[in-house]
């Protein structure tokens, strides 16, 4: 036993008790109590259906009975639908074109990240959108939309490359 007591020489750790009896001394500090939390109120958009301000409006001009009859133009009857027609076009976007010989393709990205590739003549878009000419930065499309008065129009629609970020 006196050969462990001869091995302690002093306290080692005199400091470190000295400083945590200083700090225990101290007086005690109190925390402020949290702040209250309103609960998150979700938003709900009622303006889904309607037209998005930020593309042009289609400008209808009435016509009468006559010249409805004779404009012809109607959506296709025995038309398959194309995969990108479940679409609307603000959904899609061009991406690029390809090249081959005298074929000229775009390249279209869907909202699901999905990239497609069509030509002149293809269908996209709710509306019978049938692409009419494919440049390098911009896809023309004529879809047939309604006239309100249970006639048909075809209103001029394009796609411009998507920007490079």
């Amino acid at each position: 036993m006196m050969l462990l007591v001869g091995c302690t020489s002093g306290d080692q750790y005199a400091d470190i008790r000295g400083f945590m009896e200083e700090v225990e001394a101290k007086p005690k500090g109190s925390i402020a109590p949290l702040p209250e939390f309103e609960p998150y109120q979700p938003f709900t958009y009622g303006a889904a259906n309607r037209r998005s301000p930020f593309e042009p409006p289609v400008v209808v001009t009435p016509r009468t009975a006559e010249q409805r009859k004779n404009i012809g133009v109607k959506p296709p009857k025995d038309h398959v639908k194309q995969y990108l027609e479940r679409f609307t076009l603000t959904s899609l976007s061009m991406v690029g074109t390809l090249q081959q010989n005298n074929s000229t393709w775009a390249l279209v990205e869907d909202d699901t990240g999905g990239v497609h590739r069509v030509q002149v003549g293809d269908y996209m878009g709710s509306q019978w959108g049938q692409i009419e000419s494919i440049d390098d930065s911009r896809i023309d499309i004529t879809e047939i939309v309604s006239d309100g008065a249970s006639g048909w129009l075809r209103r001029p629609r394009t796609i411009e490359i998507k920007g490079i970020d």
